[in-house]
């Protein structure tokens, strides 16, 4: 793994110029930060959901896990959830005195069905759930130390069968985000990686976006990028397939990128 760990456009230039180009980018130390917990030991566990474990591979998760260290006590937002794989993770990374809001649209229950569900009756009772669009999360101001938003802020671009309306407006999610952190709180992004200088209407179609418009998005709002990883890059997608097709699905390229609030 490498680590990058510098601000806004100097990220980008280096980062994305190499994964653009084919070429892995300089060799940097690689660090977590302060106080990160034992990951490994809180993904390496038996009582997991079954589909969890098998999925840990390719995810990479507790290495995910050590870029941001979530801690115990920590209030955090995760924005489109989907089943809840990320989810059970940090109710048990932040424990009994944290609180997680899992968040996923309405426009997701048809392809969700009954899966929120099953990941939270009865358990996870730190995990509060939220059905919102993307620009309207009902989180206090400044009360969140972490948000992230695992594999897209692309899906705002798209519209899904049977919806009528986009799932958020791309000039305002960014700052709601940056309203509910408090100040030196993080924004996680993960997302499918498109070809540099594609529009961002991208992530209608192939589920994919160029960093660039997160970084962008993000910056607007107020954030400040302060980290970018190439832990789930690969240079063998060429970023124009669907993310869904089985030829990729599981191994996309994808951005991991971590803004922080001044």
């Amino acid at each position: 793994m490498r680590l990058i760990r510098k601000t806004g456009a100097a990220v980008l230039a280096i980062a994305f110029a190499h994964a653009c180009a084919g070429t892995p980018p300089p060799a940097l130390e690689a660090t977590a930060p302060a106080g990160a917990a034992d990951y490994g030991a809180l993904v390496d566990t038996p009582d997991r959901p079954d589909a969890d474990i098998l999925a840990d591979a390719n995810r990479k998760t507790a290495a995910v896990l050590a870029l941001f260290a979530p801690q115990p006590g920590d209030p955090v937002l995760e924005i489109e959830a989907g089943a809840g794989y990320y989810t059970e993770l940090l109710s048990r990374a932040v424990g009994p005195a944290g609180k997680v809001y899992m968040q996923n649209p309405a426009g997701f229950d048809a392809f969700l069905g009954d899966a929120v569900s099953k990941r939270l009756d009865g358990r996870l009772t730190n995990v509060t759930y939220l059905k919102s669009n993307f620009d309207a999360f009902a989180v206090p101001d400044a009360s969140l130390d972490i948000a992230t938003w695992f594999q897209g802020p692309h899906e705002i671009w798209y519209t899904p069968e049977g919806v009528t309306a986009p799932l958020g407006n791309p000039d305002t999610a960014f700052r709601d985000i940056a309203r509910a952190l408090k100040s030196g709180g993080q924004f996680v992004v993960i997302d499918h990686v498109a070809p540099a200088g594609s529009p961002a209407t991208t992530g209608g179609d192939t589920h994919r976006i160029d960093p660039a418009h997160i970084v962008a998005m993000a910056e607007a709002a107020g954030l400040t990028l302060e980290t970018s990883s190439d832990l789930l890059r690969n240079p063998d997608d060429d970023g124009l397939t669907n993310v869904f097709d089985p030829a990729i699905r599981g191994k996309t390229d994808q951005a991991i990128l971590i803004f922080r609030k001044p």
